[in-house]
């Protein structure tokens, strides 16, 4: 797999740490699967003091969020970008009729494919794998595989954004938006410029850059990002606040108005509806 591709193993490798706990948030019983012996080797390499608690509170918020805005504002197409080695076609409890379309390079679906080719499908829901590059057209691809751009839709972008040059991550997250119709819902995560910049994580930075996965890039402003490509934004919020703790976060969390301080951000937007716009 290529390079990129392999951090969705070490995630992996954290998703099934978590699920080990006695006070687990989530159980992932696919993760120790996806995530073979190279997903602990590598969570072993980069681990820092908040990477463990942190993917742990991220999968969490993203799970609740995906559970509760389909189920709540019932939207039937979910798609995850750079999907890696997610496992929540099979272990959400989805409502029947939707369907998971899982965008990531071929390579990595293809060693997805294997290492799941023995798990049952749950019933009432469909999964489409869909092998793009996410730096090429990938709507076009998508919409191929069934993918309709006039009904509403759930974006999740989990672990990607900072993979990716600016320009890059606006352009992405303005393709979601303008191909995204009124009641669509975008989730993600992002880090912030000083989160690059931290130089207790130089160590962090230097072993992604060495396996060539380097971190790029980072917004002190996520909100004023997400609104500049199309989406109103619901919430922002950093581990250890409010809502996205969950007993994890081991750190006291900066207001917002400190400076130079490293944040990892998740977020929820959307595009409203017709009537939530006249109600507003």
């Amino acid at each position: 797999m290529e390079a990129v591709s392999r951090t969705a193993q070490w995630t992996a490798a954290a998703r099934a740490l978590e699920t080990e706990r006695e006070d687990r948030l989530f159980a992932d019983p696919y993760a120790r699967t996806v995530a073979d012996e190279i997903g602990f080797e590598l969570l072993e390499r980069y681990a820092g003091g908040g990477t463990v608690p942190f993917l742990a509170i991220r999968t969490t918020y993203l799970d609740r969020a995906i559970v509760n805005t389909v189920r709540e504002r019932g939207i039937r197409q979910v798609v995850f970008l750079a999907a890696g080695m997610d496992t929540r076609f099979f272990r959400l409890p989805w409502p029947d009729g939707v369907t998971v379309y899982e965008l990531d390079r071929p390579a990595l679906l293809e060693a997805k494919a294997e290492m799941l080719a023995r798990e049952p499908r749950p019933a009432g829901r469909g999964r489409v794998t869909v092998p793009v590059d996410l730096t090429q057209d990938w709507t076009g691809p998508l919409k191929e595989a069934g993918w309709k751009s006039e009904e509403p839709v759930l974006w999740v972008v989990e672990g990607l954004l900072f993979f990716l040059p600016e320009q890059a991550v606006r352009t992405l997250i303005s393709t979601l938006s303008a191909h995204a119709a009124p009641g669509s819902v975008l989730l993600g995560d992002v880090i912030s410029q000083a989160a690059l910049d931290n130089p207790l994580a130089r160590g962090f930075m230097k072993a992604l850059d060495e396996d060539g996965n380097p971190w790029l890039f980072g917004t002190e402003e996520p909100e004023q990002l997400l609104a500049d490509c199309g989406w109103a934004v619901r919430e922002v919020r950093q581990p250890g606040e409010d809502g996205a703790d969950f007993g994890r976060w081991p750190y006291p969390v900066p207001a917002r108005s400190v400076p130079r301080v490293p944040r990892s951000f998740l977020f929820t937007c959307d595009l409203p509806t017709y009537e939530e716009e006249k109600a507003a």
